[in-house]
C-alpha cells in the first residue's frame, strides 16, 4: 500500500445528560477503581452501541482538555467516546513519589533516573478503564504524552488496539520531536501556589505554544487554566508524569511491528513537540497516515474539529494493514488534499 502523507465496549448504569450538540447522550462522571490500587474517572459521549474510542490526554491535563464539542462530534461519527484523567491529574488518583526538578533537567540532558512509573503503566490504566467498561478492543486517540500511552498500548496489546492516532506526539527517539529549549524554564518553574498564579503562568505557556494561525482568546486561556485548577492540579504529579515521558524508551524498532491502521496528526508550527516527532511516528508504523497541519502548534483548535474528526473516523474505517508503510498538508483552510 502506498504511504498517504496529508498537509493539512459496552457501559451500564450511567445516569445521562445531553450536550447542546444534536442531543448527544453524555454520562456523569464516574471513577472506575482499577485492580492496582489507581482510581481513574472518566466520563463517555455517546452511544454505548457506538464505536468504543478511548481518548487519552497529554502531560498535565485533564480529561476536560478534551473539549466536550468535539467528544460529541466524534459520537455523531458513530463513536463511544471515553475520555477520562490520567493518574496524578484531576480527580483521578495521586501516586506517591517526590521527583526534583534538578532531576527531570538531568534526565533531559540523558542521564535517567528511574520514575515512580512508567508510560508502560499509565498504559494499564487505559486497558483497566476498559476492562472495567467490559471494552476489549477500541480505537484509541491520544495527545502528546496521550500519544506516546497510546504507542504503548498498541505495543503492548495490539489485539485490543483497532486503530491508532497519535496526535502532537513522538516516539521516544531523543534526536526527533524536541522542545524549543526557550520552554524548559517554563516548564521546570516553581510550582505555582495559588489558581491566579497557575492561570497567569498557563497563559504566558499557551501564548508560546497553542496555534499561530487558530489562537484562543485570552479569556479562553484563562478559563481553561482555572478550570484545571479547580479540577485538582498537582504539581508533583506533573512532575511524577514528566518523569515518565523523559523516561521512556525509543520506540521507533518495536511500532514498525504494529498492523492496526494509524493516523499521525501534528501541527507545522509545534514549539512543545518539533513536527519530526510526528514524521518520525508515521515513517515508524506500517500503513500510518501523516495529516500535517499548517499554523497548528501544540492543541487542538476549534476551527479543526471537523477536520480532526472525519481523520480519525476514516481511519478507524480502514482495514488492517499487511504490507508496506503508507504517508495523506492539511491548510490553513483545514482542508486535506491527496497526492
Amino acid at each position: 500500500m502506498p504511504r498517504l502523507t496529508s498537509y493539512v465496549g459496552r457501559a451500564e448504569g450511567h445516569s445521562v445528560t445531553s450536550t447542546p450538540r444534536s442531543g448527544v447522550v453524555v454520562s456523569e462522571e464516574q471513577i472506575a477503581s482499577l485492580p492496582g490500587g489507581v482510581d481513574i474517572c472518566y466520563q463517555t459521549f455517546g452511544d454505548p452501541a457506538g464505536d468504543p474510542l478511548l481518548l487519552v490526554m497529554g502531560l498535565g491535563g485533564p480529561m476536560t482538555w478534551w473539549d466536550p464539542d468535539f467528544c460529541a462530534l466524534l459520537a455523531e461519527h458513530n463513536f463511544f467516546a471515553i475520555r477520562y484523567d490520567n493518574r496524578d491529574v484531576g480527580r483521578s488518583s495521586r501516586v506517591d513519589g517526590r521527583i526534583r526538578r534538578g532531576s527531570i533537567a538531568r534526565s533531559y540532558a540523558g542521564l535517567r533516573a528511574k520514575p515512580p512509573y512508567t508510560l508502560e503503566d499509565m498504559a494499564g490504566d487505559g486497558f483497566g478503564l476498559l476492562d472495567h467498561l467490559g471494552v476489549g478492543a477500541a480505537h484509541v486517540v491520544g495527545i502528546s504524552m496521550g500519544g506516546m500511552i497510546a504507542q504503548t498500548m498498541a505495543l503492548q496489546c495490539p489485539d485490543r488496539v483497532r486503530s491508532l492516532t497519535s496526535i502532537m506526539s513522538t516516539t521516544g527517539r531523543r534526536s526527533v520531536g524536541w522542545q524549543d529549549p526557550r520552554l524548559l524554564p517554563l516548564l521546570l518553574a516553581r510550582r505555582s501556589k495559588s489558581r491566579e498564579h497557575y492561570i497567569a503562568a498557563s497563559a504566558r505557556l499557551w501564548k508560546i505554544i497553542g496555534s499561530p494561525l487558530y489562537p484562543d482568546t485570552t479569556e479562553t486561556v484563562r478559563e481553561r487554566a482555572g478550570e484545571t485548577w479547580d479540577r485538582g492540579f498537582s504539581a508533583a504529579g506533573a512532575a511524577r508524569q514528566m518523569a515518565a515521558v523523559v523516561a521512556q524508551p525509543n520506540r521507533s524498532r518495536a511500532l514498525r511491528s504494529l498492523r492496526m491502521p494509524s493516523l499521525v496528526i501534528h501541527g507545522l508550527s509545534d514549539r512543545m513537540v518539533h513536527v519530526s516527532g510526528g514524521r518520525a511516528t508515521s515513517h515508524s508504523i506500517p500503513g500510518a497516515e501523516l495529516l500535517l497541519i499548517d499554523g497548528m502548534g501544540h492543541d487542538v483548535p476549534r476551527d479543526l474539529h471537523e477536520t480532526f474528526a472525519e481523520a480519525i473516523r476514516r481511519t478507524a474505517d480502514r482495514p488492517p494493514v499487511a504490507g508496506a508503510p503508507y504517508s495523506t498538508r492539511a491548510t490553513s483552510s483545514s482542508s486535506a488534499s491527496r497526492r
